[in-house]
């Protein structure tokens, strides 16, 4: 009996390592290997559209600068003129600046002050500042601020709502329904940070006024804190490719791009037809825009015509920043595609640029594909070596790709590589924010506000409130579960491409683990001291 007793035992003892190599073994080559095969194909096949879509915008943007004439020579345009004297102040239209705000207790005067400073007749000029601030204090300083202008003759004013249904979009909806604003033609759109120069309405506005197809003139974005962090280096040469590329092409070639929500004037006229403002997606500046694009009007660019504004420089706000932008597109794409395809106004070209080119490749397969295949489906390749990742589609592609993305901010090329790593990092909350606007799950309408920093950093404070922060809330704030982990499972992969692998990829693995884990500790823009 204890003869059979042991021998019972031994043969049923576990086994853990061994029963799950057995296990592996088993199920790779009938499971495993095709599952992933068919998603390497479906990397590549996405890979080579984000290609095609950057080589036809790089193609598009030389050729625009060689050979298109300057939007002044393309569309009518002259200049205001203040010797008119026998029209006097008529000859300037009506126009309505509102600025948004929310708890901006950082640069609300800034963002004022550089509105009232606009070189436009006081007569013909209306401020609106759309509070929504939740902050009394807050409310109370933005109050006494608008005040401290009219006292100088500024027609500026102060406005609140009692909710913020609609959050920004609610906001502006509601600014253009004063009877006051009936008198206005044009409405520009300044954010809580934006900092217009005097002359922006003067080189903007004679585009409006002379050619009567253009319902918006959108200015580029530049950036008074891009030197400040890393992080900040990082957004702008993103967003200068956005800007020199993307808005430039569009305008060139189809008269459309997605208003960028500031920095913008439109033609009131063309926001009514388009049906107004719409708070259903986050995204409400890209909706009005489509909609207005897709009843013929036409939309310009002024890459020569900046506003400066700040770029968020924490983590947490960059973060919230990106699931916004990306969840938003997601969102509208999957509520508007039926009725971009149906639409009877617009050529089938603009239609197939808008579907194709603006929302599927950009807003959704670029995201996906960067994420699944530099953190996902490259990485378990390599513990998969029956499957085959072709050199093109793992190294020579991306790479060109990344050179044509970098044209926008030349003066940060030596940081390019970390750009690439970094933009891996992000793509992870990027699709998972594009996968909640499809699938319209519970953070589809999240909406939160942009936090600025302004001159804070300059002011030198107590930091001694700093020891105040519990350990548990600092470690919420500043470590990211998610990243640390794709750091071991990417550390794991390195490893075992180091040991066994024969492309070398453990170099690119590694690094791509150091920045998955230093943005995981939070080691990754600005720290802002408590108080």
């Amino acid at each position: 009996m204890a003869a059979n007793s042991f021998t019972s035992e031994s043969v049923y003892s576990p086994d853990i390592g061994g029963q799950i190599s057995v296990l592996w073994e088993f199920i790779k080559a009938p499971l495993i290997v095709p599952l992933l095969t068919i998603c390497v194909y479906i990397c590549l096949a996405m890979s080579i559209m984000v290609f095609m879509e950057r080589l036809y915008m790089g193609i598009v943007i030389v050729l625009v600068k060689l050979f298109w004439k300057k939007p002044e020579k393309r569309y009518k345009w002259e200049a205001m003129r203040d010797d008119d004297l026998e029209d006097g102040n008529a000859a300037f239209p009506m126009v309505l600046v509102q600025i948004p705000m929310f708890n901006e207790k950082e640069v609300y005067k800034i963002s004022i002050g550089a509105a009232c400073n606009l070189s436009w007749p006081a007569d013909r000029l209306v401020i609106q500042v759309l509070d929504d601030s939740t902050d009394f204090t807050i409310k109370d300083m933005i109050e006494r601020e608008c005040l401290r202008w009219a006292s100088k003759g500024v027609n500026i004013r102060y406005q609140i709502r009692e909710t913020r249904g609609g959050y920004k979009a609610g906001a502006l909806k509601e600014g253009l329904k004063h009877d006051y604003v009936k008198e206005c033609e044009y409405v520009v759109i300044f954010d809580a940070d934006f900092r217009p120069e005097p002359e922006f309405l003067r080189r903007a506005v004679p585009f409006l006024i002379h050619n009567p197809d253009i319902a918006l003139v959108q200015a580029r974005w530049r950036f008074v804190n891009s030197n400040e962090c890393l992080l900040t280096r990082m957004q702008e040469m993103s967003l200068d490719y956005h800007f020199t590329v993307e808005q430039e092409v569009g305008s060139a070639t189809h008269a459309f791009f997605g208003f960028n929500g500031t920095g913008g004037i439109w033609r009131i006229a063309a926001i009514n037809e388009a049906g107004g403002w719409n708070d259903r997606t986050t995204v409400e500046d890209m909706d009005l825009a489509v909609r207005a694009g897709l009843k013929g009007w036409k939309f310009l660019y002024l890459g020569d015509l900046q506003v400066y504004s700040e770029l968020p420089s924490t983590f947490k706000a960059f973060r919230f920043q990106q699931h916004r932008w990306s969840c938003g597109p997601a969102n509208l794409f999957k509520k508007m595609m039926m009725g971009i395809a149906t639409n009877k106004k617009v050529t089938l070209y603009k239609k197939f640029y808008v579907i194709y080119s603006f929302f599927f490749v950009r807003k959704i397969i670029a995201h996906f594909f960067t994420f699944f295949f530099y953190c996902v489906v490259l990485p378990l390749s390599i513990l998969v070596p029956e499957v085959y990742v072709p050199k093109w589609g793992a190294i020579y592609l991306p790479c060109i790709i990344t050179a044509l993305n970098s044209v926008g901010t030349p003066r940060s090329f030596h940081l390019l590589f970390y750009w690439v790593l970094f933009e891996n990092v992000m793509s992870f909350h990027r699709t998972k924010a594009a996968f909640i606007g499809l699938l319209e799950a519970k953070r589809v309408n999240e909406w939160v506000v942009t936090e600025k920093l302004g001159d804070k950093l300059s002011i030198k404070g107590n930091k001694s409130g700093s020891n105040k922060k519990s350990l548990r809330k600092l470690l919420g704030d500043r470590i990211q579960v998610h990243e640390l982990g794709f750091a071991v499972f990417l550390f794991v992969c390195g490893c075992y491409d180091f040991a066994y692998g024969k492309n070398n990829y453990f170099i690119y693995l590694f690094l791509q683990v150091f920045t998955f884990t230093i943005v995981g500790l939070g080691y990754v823009g600005t720290i802002v001291p408590t108080s």
